[in-house]
């Protein structure tokens, strides 16, 4: 693996993902502020290595197939903290983050074989909607703290983040993300299907 400065960037953001989740769930209002702060960072350097590698031309087989999947450890993190505070249900999440492990599978496998894999733009409009509602998700929590905002306007997000739309929002986002992993599965099914012939034959040789 070449250590280039966006594979930097892109390790840190997954490494910054427990600070994150630890800052974000505590009970010091100051310390859920620089939760958000890590959140905003990390996220910052999603843009930047994609941008620097493409720039300079260090664009690697470990940053392709990692900078992808360091969004999705931060973002299901972001969800998983939502959970925790009681704003979405859990089952949701855990339909997201499947759909995420099956394409990431079938990611590495490609990886494996050199087989291209098929990035549709319902996939990438679903980050693009993931990341919006990690962000206003977030942006709402910390409007909340009355230490620093006041109470008028705490309990104001404090109705927000506990009104109905808010799983509403996320239902859609689930169905959604739903749609594009089985669109994701259909575009790529060659090497879905190659696959499974191999994993066949490797268990009839260990039978």
């Amino acid at each position: 693996m070449q250590m280039t400065l966006p594979n930097q960037l892109t390790t840190l953001r997954i490494l910054l993902t427990p600070l994150f989740i630890w800052l974000t769930i505590s009970d010091d209002p100051h310390l859920r502020l620089w939760g958000v702060v890590v959140f905003v960072v990390a996220s910052l350097t999603d843009l930047y290595d994609g941008y620097h590698a493409r720039k300079y031309g260090v664009v690697t087989r470990w940053g392709a197939f990692m900078d992808p999947l360091a969004d999705k450890i931060l973002i299901t993190s972001a969800f998983l903290v939502y959970v925790f505070e009681g704003y979405v249900e859990l089952w949701m999440v855990l339909v997201i983050a499947f759909r995420d492990i099956v394409v990431t599978l079938l990611r590495i496998y490609a990886e494996v074989k050199d087989k291209p894999v098929i990035t549709s733009k319902s996939a990438k409009l679903k980050t693009f909607f993931q990341n919006v509602f990690a962000y206003v998700m977030l942006l709402f929590m910390f409007l909340k703290e009355e230490v620093f905002f006041g109470s008028e306007t705490a309990s104001t997000m404090t109705a927000v983040l506990k009104s109905p739309w808010i799983n509403h929002s996320m239902l859609a986002l689930t169905i959604f993300t739903i749609y594009t992993g089985i669109s994701y599965l259909i575009e790529n099914w060659p090497s879905l299907r190659d696959a499974y012939l191999g994993i066949r034959s490797s268990l009839k040789a260990i039978i």
